[in-house]
C-alpha cells in the first residue's frame, strides 16, 4: 500500500517523501475533468492534463475536488474511481516519490470514509475533506473528519460561502487542527478576516508545527504567500506562513506558478527585488483570476473558465461540465483570451505548445 503507513495508535501518517514536500511547500493544482461533447470522460485529455502538471513541476495533485466537479460522484456518471485511478496511473509512471497525492472526499461520514478507503487503495497520500455537507453543523463536521482521519491523513478545507462552504470560526479550526491525522489546511474562504481566523485556530491547537498551511484563496495568492501571521499559541506568540498553494487557479499556468512560489520563498528570505517584483505580479494574478473564476457572476463560470483557458491552449477540446447548466458567462471567453495574451509570463502558452503533442500521445 503506497499511500500511507500507520502507527500502532491507528493514526495514519504520510510517506516520508510526501511529508517533506507538504511541509516545505508546493504547487498543488486542483485537477480539472476532461469531457467529450457528450459529457463522457475524455481519457486521453484527462491523462494529458496530469502529464502537464507533473512536467510543469507541481509538487502534488488534488483530484476529485471542486475543480474536478463534485458531480463525478453521481451514480449516472460514476466517475470518481476512474478519475482517481487515471491520475494515480500517471503519477506512478511519471512522478517522483516527493509528489503528494491528494484525493478529495465529500458527502456524509459514511460516504467520505468510503471515498477515503478507495483513495487509500489507489495509493493516495491524503484526503482533502470538503466542508460542504447538507445539514451538518460544526460538531458533525469534526466527527466526520475524525472518522476519515482513521483512514488517511487529512487536509482541511475552508471553502468559500459563494459555492456552498459554511462559515467556520476560530474555535472550529482549533478543534479541527487538534485531530492527530490533520497534516495540512487549505484556506479558501476568499475573505481576509476568515483566513486570519483559520490561522489563529491552527495556532491555538498547539499543532502548528505539524500542520502545513496552504492558500486556496485564488484571489489573493501572492498576498497569502508574502504574509506573516503573528498569532498566539499555547507556547506563546508565533509567526505562521502559508508554505504553498492548493488551487484551482493553479490548474492553469502551473509552470508559472512553480516559479512564482520559488520567488515568494526568495522574497520571504529577504530578497527585496523579488519582493517588489511579486508586488507587481499580485494585481496581474487577480486580473487573471477574475477572468477565469467569473466572480462578477457569482462564480457561475468558475469551472468552465478553467476549461476555457485550457481549451485555448489545446489541452482540452471544450468547456463541457457534467452539469449542463454550468458553462461560461457572456463575454467570459473573451476576457480569458485577453488576460492570456496580456500576461504571457503567467499562462504557460509556450511550454504547453512545446509539449502538447507528447502529452496527448
Amino acid at each position: 500500500m503506497r499511500g500511507y503507513a500507520a502507527h500502532a495508535s491507528t493514526v495514519p501518517v504520510l510517506r516520508a517523501e510526501a511529508a517533506t514536500t507538504l511541509a516545505q511547500g508546493a504547487v498543488i493544482p486542483a485537477h480539472p475533468l476532461a469531457l467529450t461533447a457528450d459529457r463522457t470522460l475524455d481519457e486521453r485529455r484527462q491523462r494529458a492534463l496530469t502529464r502537464y502538471y507533473l512536467d510543469a513541476g507541481a509538487g502534488g495533485l488534488a483530484v476529485g475536488v471542486h475543480t474536478t466537479q463534485f458531480e463525478i460522484r453521481d451514480p449516472e456518471h460514476a466517475l470518481f474511481e476512474p478519475v482517481l485511478a487515471l491520475a494515480a496511473e500517471e503519477m506512478d509512471a511519471r512522478a517522483d516519490a516527493g509528489v503528494v497525492r491528494i484525493a478529495g472526499v465529500a458527502g456524509d461520514t459514511a460516504q467520505a470514509v468510503a471515498e477515503a478507503e478507495l483513495a487509500r487503495s489507489l495509493g493516495y497520500d491524503a484526503v482533502l475533506v470538503s466542508p460542504r455537507v447538507a445539514g451538518a453543523d460544526d460538531r458533525a463536521l469534526l466527527d466526520r473528519a475524525r472518522a476519515v482521519g482513521e483512514v488517511l491523513p487529512i487536509v482541511g478545507f475552508y471553502l468559500q460561502t459563494a459555492i456552498g462552504g459554511p462559515v467556520l470560526d476560530r474555535e472550529f479550526w482549533r478543534e479541527f487542527a487538534a485531530i492527530p491525522a490533520v497534516v495540512a489546511v487549505k484556506a479558501a474562504p476568499f475573505d481576509r478576516y476568515r483566513t486570519l481566523e483559520l490561522v489563529r485556530g491552527v495556532a491555538a491547537s498547539g499543532r502548528a508545527d505539524e500542520i502545513a498551511l496552504y492558500t486556496g484563496n485564488d484571489d489573493a495568492i501572492v498576498a497569502d504567500l508574502l504574509s506573516e501571521f503573528h498569532v498566539e499559541s499555547p507556547d506563546g506568540p508565533r509567526t505562521l506562513r502559508f508554505v504553498g498553494g492548493l488551487l484551482g487557479q493553479w490548474a492553469v499556468g502551473t509552470k508559472a506558478a512553480v516559479d512564482l512560489l520559488a520567488r515568494a520563498r526568495t522574497a520571504m528570505e529577504g530578497d527585496a527585488v523579488a519582493y517588489r517584483e511579486l508586488g507587481l505580479v499580485a494585481s496581474d494574478m487577480v486580473d487573471v483570476n477574475q477572468a477565469v473564476f467569473d466572480p462578477g457572476n457569482d462564480f457561475h463560470g468558475v469551472i468552465a473558465g478553467v476549461h476555457e483557458l485550457l481549451r485555448q491552449q489545446g489541452l482540452l477540446e471544450g468547456t463541457w461540465c457534467l452539469d449542463p447548466a454550468e458553462g461560461l458567462s457572456p463575454g467570459q471567453a473573451e476576457e480569458i483570451r485577453r488576460v492570456r495574451l496580456a500576461y504571457p509570463d503567467l499562462n504557460d502558452d509556450a511550454f504547453i505548445a512545446e509539449h502538447l503533442e507528447a502529452w496527448l500521445a
